[in-house]
């Protein structure tokens, strides 16, 4: 069974039934000609006989010229009659007798007697057939064949009679139907082309068709060469070589995908091991020093804080101070954050509260800027299993990062929170200057940031807890118009 479904036996299968269509409507053309070419001998031959017999009676009644004969006759059919051409009565002396011609026929001088055209004179006879069987007599005939006078469309035959005055000829021209014969010649090549033409066009077809998977096979290896593994060859018919050759390369993309995951994955866990040594170090290097000057600075701003008027400008200065060892100590949070492995500590959470929080650390950042923040709770209850903490932080990001992208000329920030069957989903849009179409795919990798500031850790971190907590985030932006963040995370 598997000879049977093979692509080679298919093919050998539908080229051999191209072959003997193709044999068989030429086999029928030529049985066809074959058929019309016998009628017309047939015919041909009956009218002979019918120009014989008109031109022995003619000999014989000499009361009678040939045409009148013709007239008379109503023993041959009509059609037989009208191939005749012309009856010629020879005599023994090369003379014409009698003929349908008028031209030919003897004419009566002014002394009355009668005068015979001359066979020698007669130089408009069609060629004349079978000449051989005349023996030297056929030299007598001016319309001996030759190749200029083959092309007309008339042919004599010539029959000897023996008479009481000699041997006579009677010599019968037909007509030959020589422009029907090449027409039907012609046709005959027109089908014989045609059938060739049809037979070429579905070997087209089918050549074609199966070649595409052949086709198929080398555009999905151009794709798998410049890095497409998503590709997949279509497969109609399993058990044929095309088939089995097109699911093995199917097979062999899905092993090359899946090798490319895993090191990907390798690269990631190589990556998380060198950052995690680097938090390590700036945890170990950089935290204590930094503790060290915030809790000096708390001790200057207490004990020696100037009472003049220059204790503003110190009580400024202290500030940003401390403000950018906070921004420093939370470069060092999101390390170890992304660096460790987190553990959730997963319970019932009301996520409007959590929300709230994060609204205030965003109305604080944005105190100076006109930023408007709108929180609307369309329905649920909003309740859900999750790490408090981890759910701060995934919103502080989102929120500071908006805030971030409205900071030049201000804008709307947009919070709504709603059920989803059986899931939580909270949409965060804002109208900054939205993020380039190119650097979509790019945001949730880690260390990957468009911003002058930052690690480019805060979505890498903010995509790990939402996977974590068995939850999705999209994103849509346009460049110019704004961001929109989309969270959903299951109850349970």
């Amino acid at each position: 069974m598997k000879v049977l479904n093979s692509f080679r036996f298919r093919l050998l299968l539908v080229l051999t039934f191209l072959l003997l269509i193709t044999l068989g409507v030429q086999y029928y053309l030529n049985l066809r000609t074959e058929e019309q070419n016998a009628i017309l001998r047939k015919k041909q031959e009956q009218a002979l006989v019918a120009g014989i017999v008109l031109g022995v009676n003619g000999m014989q009644s000499p009361d009678y010229r040939l045409r009148e004969l013709v007239e008379k006759e109503e023993f041959f059919e009509e059609k037989i009659i009208d191939r005749i051409q012309d009856i010629i009565v020879i005599t023994n002396d090369w003379e014409i007798y009698d003929s349908l011609n008028p031209a030919y026929l003897p004419t009566v001088d002014d002394e009355g007697n009668i005068i015979y055209k001359k066979l020698a004179d007669l130089k408009d006879l069609p060629p004349l057939v079978d000449s051989e069987r005349l023996g030297e007599e056929a030299a007598r005939f001016p319309n001996i064949a030759t190749r200029e006078t083959e092309t007309t469309n008339a042919e004599a035959h010539v029959i000897p009679i023996e008479t009481n005055r000699g041997r006579w000829y009677i010599m019968v021209v037909l007509k030959n139907d020589r422009n029907l014969l090449s027409w039907r010649a012609a046709l005959s090549l027109v089908y014989t082309l045609a059938v060739l033409l049809a037979s070429t066009a579905v070997t087209i077809f089918l050549v074609w068709r199966f070649t595409k998977p052949i086709a198929n096979l080398s555009d999905a290896a151009r794709r798998v060469a410049e890095g497409d593994l998503n590709v997949r060859v279509p497969v109609k018919n399993p058990n044929d070589e095309m088939g089995m050759l097109a699911t093995q390369f199917n097979e062999m993309i899905a092993q090359l995908a899946k090798k490319r995951r895993l090191e990907e994955k390798l690269k990631e866990a190589e990556k998380s091991a060198v950052v995690g040594r680097l938090a390590s170090a700036i945890a170990h290097e950089i935290r204590n020093p930094l503790n060290y000057i915030n809790l000096t600075l708390d001790y200057l701003r207490t004990k020696f804080a100037p009472d003049d008027e220059r204790r503003n400008d110190f009580e400024k200065l202290t500030g940003q101070i401390k403000q950018e060892i906070a921004r420093i100590n939370l470069q060092i949070t999101d390390f170890l954050n992304y660096s460790r492995p987190s553990k959730l500590n997963l319970q019932e959470i009301e996520i409007t509260k959590i929300i709230e929080d994060s609204i205030n650390v965003a109305k604080a950042e944005s105190e100076d800027l006109p930023v408007k923040i709108t929180f609307v709770h369309l329905d649920g209850d909003g309740r859900m299993k999750g790490d408090e903490q981890a759910l701060r932080s995934v919103f502080n990001n989102l929120f500071i990062n908006a805030i971030q992208a409205m900071t030049n000329a201000g804008g709307e920030l947009h919070i709504a929170l709603s059920d989803e069957n059986d899931f939580v989903k909270i949409e965060i849009s804002d109208t900054g200057i939205g993020i380039p179409e190119e650097n979509l795919s790019k945001i949730f990798e880690p260390y990957f940031s468009t911003k002058d500031t930052g690690t480019g850790l805060g979505l890498a971190i903010v995509k790990r807890i939402v996977d974590e907590h068995r939850g999705t985030i999209e994103v849509k932006s346009k460049e110019g118009s704004g961001t929109k963040f989309t969270l959903r995370f299951p109850k349970n």
